[in-house]
């Protein structure tokens, strides 16, 4: 299972938190605690951090998100046995895959979409026949995460292949 599918009480125990504070301007609203959040999953040494809230909880909670999103970018792991999973298939409607990027099954699709990718060599069209959806969706998806289209472009230029562009 990809770090970025696992629940959130397992990816705590594998992720170290730090207290963060941050300086700059601001004023007579800004925040003079350490409530910041800087995560770290010990397994990948991967980081998110999130500052912008005065709640700690809140940050905990963006920062959470923001490592899930990350490991879903720079981690790969071999596609599950199912392929697309209950939760790409609860997902769909129609072909068409419904999910806004700051949910938090974002990053765990997102994870299964690239390691499908990186396993078909980038091939779209079958990845998207695998997942029961259109490449047009596929690009969509990828889009809502511009590094994640960024970092497969990327790729699929040092293969030779095109670009894809979102809409």
């Amino acid at each position: 299972m990809h770090p970025a599918q696992l629940p959130e009480e397992i990816l705590l125990t594998q992720t170290d938190v730090e207290p963060l504070r941050t300086g700059g301007p601001g004023g007579q609203h800004r925040n003079r605690n350490a409530t910041g959040v800087l995560l770290i999953h010990k397994p990948s040494g991967v980081k998110a951090s999130a500052t912008e809230r005065r709640s700690r909880k809140d940050n905990h909670r963006e920062a959470l998100l923001r490592l899930r999103k990350k490991l879903a970018i720079e981690k790969r792991t071999p596609p599950g046995e199912r392929c697309p999973s209950e939760l790409w298939e609860s997902r769909l409607r129609s072909r068409r895959i419904k999910v806004n990027p700051n949910h938090s099954d974002f990053p765990a699709l997102l994870a299964e979409l690239l390691d499908l990718l990186m396993h078909e060599k980038d091939d779209l069209q079958i990845v998207a026949k695998a997942l029961g959806t259109s490449a047009s969706q596929l690009v969509r998806l990828l889009s809502l995460e511009p590094k994640a289209l960024a970092n497969l472009n990327a790729r699929r230029h040092q293969a030779g292949l095109k670009p894809l562009r979102s809409s």
